[in-house]
């Protein structure tokens, strides 16, 4: 079995916990490491196994990932949990490869605009970076897996509508530079879910046994919808944040991404399987109510409960 088969097994629905990440890139207070060990800890007891645990960033720019080397022991501490660290450059790789993480993660721009704007380089030079973490991957001991994420796929901050054909050609070209995964990202929240489901059904032909994972910002309030949309076109990693936490600097009044806990209900409502119990992840939010009293936390079911006769969790 490879090691992008063992963490993402065929056939099977996995969510991505990305709150200790995406949710921590634009808060003013952020939780402390022994607090953030304990949301990881609470949420494995809950069921969930996979954990985006930070950035390879300098840390006087983002000292909420400080810790990530000790967040990422913690994940590796839990049996049959898996982290993902983010990356931007060869020395972050490096770093990422160094500590060990399970998964390394790294970014295109959908749109040549974006990209130089963001990033002030080329897409073609950003999916030679991508390739060049490939081969060190490759070269490294533990081979962990990589996965790209096109940022702006479906809409861009800079240049507004995405042509999906170019999305497609940037999952193609991502695959022949030896990603692993390929994940789609509605960045800014501008999707709708007929959007979200051609774009997904397209990069999952393309994909074949490979995984497709899809990102998405609750924006515009379009979140659950377009995350129903991608299961019925064929994605099984999603990911969403604790109490929808996070925002994106491009996108101001942003509500953050998808929330965690109504994603594993809706998965569950449509039969998919997922393993977590909700009432005991919903009880997670209040490590973050403690850490970050002035952040606001969304979700439905945090707010109503389950339905009545409904089980907090299918196996």
């Amino acid at each position: 079995m490879s090691g992008v088969q063992e963490i993402y097994p065929d056939n099977r629905i996995i969510l991505r916990e990305v709150g200790l990440r995406d949710g921590l890139q634009l808060v003013k207070k952020f939780p402390s490491t022994e607090a953030k060990q304990r949301w990881i800890r609470d949420e494995y007891a809950a069921g969930v196994r996979h954990f985006e645990v930070g950035s390879f960033l300098p840390a006087k720019t983002f000292p909420q990932f400080v810790d990530i080397r000790d967040i990422i022991a913690t994940v590796a501490s839990l049996p049959g949990a898996y982290g993902i660290a983010l990356t931007l450059n060869e020395r972050g790789v490096n770093e990422a490869l160094a500590s060990g993480v399970a998964e390394i993660a790294s970014v295109v721009s959908a749109t040549e605009e974006h990209s130089q704007a963001n990033a002030n380089r080329s897409r073609d030079s950003a999916i030679a970076n991508v390739r060049r973490l490939c081969e060190l991957r490759d070269a490294s001991a533990h081979r962990p897996v990589v996965n790209a994420a096109i940022s702006m796929a479906l809409g861009c901050s800079i240049v507004g509508p995405v042509d999906p054909k170019e999305v497609l050609r940037l999952t193609e070209k991502l695959f022949e530079a030896g990603v692993d995964m390929v994940a789609i990202a509605d960045t800014v929240g501008y999707a709708g879910p007929k959007q979200v489901g051609d774009v997904v059904a397209g990069a999952v032909k393309i994909a074949g046994a490979k995984p497709i994972c899809i990102h998405l910002h609750d924006t515009r309030g379009m979140g659950i919808a377009n995350a129903s949309a991608a299961l019925d076109s064929g994605a099984r990693v999603l990911d969403g944040s604790l109490g929808g936490l996070g925002g994106c600097p491009f996108a101001p009044g942003a509500t953050g991404n998808v929330v965690f806990e109504d994603l594993v209900f809706l998965c569950e409502s449509k039969g998919f399987k997922t393993g977590i119990d909700i009432e005991k992840l919903v009880a997670v939010r209040e490590i973050l109510k403690a850490e970050m009293p002035g952040e606001a936390l969304y979700g439905g079911l945090a707010r109503a409960g389950l339905p009545r006769g409904t089980a907090a969790r299918a196996a």
